[in-house]
């Protein structure tokens, strides 16, 4: 089975890094007036909070599939235990059932 070790976690702060690093080279490159350049890092910084908050939604959405995965898995393993229990008991006269 394939182990997610907190990717989406990093994900997010990778993006994150390179929105930063973008608006800083876009600062310093920017042929455009102050004005202008702050109103495309808004636009830009809006719209890395709307990926940034999707990223999270679908890292919780993850997160609550393998609960109930995991939950699924916990129950069926209870019911296999006690089945495996229950036939596995002695009879009346000593022997299994």
């Amino acid at each position: 089975m394939a182990r997610d070790d907190g990717g989406a976690g990093t994900v997010v702060v990778a993006f994150m890094l390179g929105a930063i690093t973008g608006a800083a080279v876009a600062l310093l490159l920017a042929p455009a007036s102050g004005e202008e350049t702050r109103r495309i890092l808004t636009e830009k910084a809006k719209e890395g909070r709307e990926k940034a908050s999707d990223a999270a939604r679908q890292s919780r959405e993850f997160i609550n599939r393998q609960k109930d995965q995991l939950s699924t898995a916990i129950d069926r393993g209870r019911e296999a235990y006690n089945q495996a229990r229950t036939s596995a008991q002695p009879g009346p006269t000593g022997e299994s059932l």
